[in-house]
């Protein structure tokens, strides 16, 4: 397997299929949904991809004030204990500050 650390993109676009998909593999309890919902709430997200693969995912949402939280924070099993969810909750961070957010 390729050990090039997954690209991350901000708020790229996503399909309900592939984000079930991650989101089985990480959560087995996880249930196929919509997160169309969720994605039109938010101030953004970020995914990490290897190659065409959806490997990891944080939801950032905000208060519609000064404050922004992240959310979801998922990493393929496969790509575990690697540093990718680190890398994520950083980039949401960047990204929440970017979008005006002062409290994470």
């Amino acid at each position: 397997m390729n050990r090039d650390r997954p690209a991350l993109s901000v708020s790229p676009a996503l399909t309900d299929e592939e984000l079930n998909e991650l989101f089985t593999a990480a959560w087995p309890d996880h249930q196929p949904t919509s997160f169309a919902p969720v994605m039109a709430r938010s101030l953004a997200w970020i995914a990490a991809r290897r190659g065409d693969r959806l490997v990891g995912y944080v939801n950032v949402a905000g208060d519609g004030g000064a404050h922004a939280f992240i959310l979801d924070t998922t990493v393929h099993p496969d790509e575990g204990r690697q540093g990718l969810g680190v890398r994520l909750v950083r980039a949401a961070a960047e990204e929440a500050r970017a979008l005006g957010a002062e409290w994470l």
